[in-house]
């Protein structure tokens, strides 16, 4: 097996909490060279989310609109004078590729959880 993590049980897995938001806003966060800062739509609340899409999207913007998973429960983080409230889950940066967006199939409600 290839790099696989250590193994967690079912209980550890059940403390992360993924959503899917609409990203509405992307913004530049202008003291960051990697950094933008989304405003995401989870249905009863939103949230101010901060991610590094400045390197790996030759636009940010072309997210917009768009549905993504996010984990929502991560502690708040202050960056370049931003709160920070979740991560974008993204598929391919721990693999060294441009990364994508982990997106639904088809449009679902926002706020609907994974899993």
């Amino acid at each position: 097996m290839e790099n696989i993590k250590a193994e967690i049980k079912i209980s550890d897995l059940e403390k992360v909490d993924i959503r899917v938001g609409t990203i509405e806003l992307v913004e530049d966060v202008p003291k960051s060279d990697k950094l933008v800062k989304l405003t995401v739509n989870f249905g009863t609340f939103k949230r101010t989310i901060l991610v590094g899409l400045k390197k790996e999207r030759e636009n940010p913007g072309e997210v917009e609109g768009k549905q993504a998973l996010f984990v929502v429960n991560l502690a708040p983080r202050e960056m370049f004078g931003i709160e920070s409230h979740g991560m974008l889950w993204d598929i391919g940066y721990e693999d060294g590729i441009v990364p994508v967006l982990a997106m639904p199939e088809k449009p679902v409600p926002n706020g609907t959880r994974v899993g």
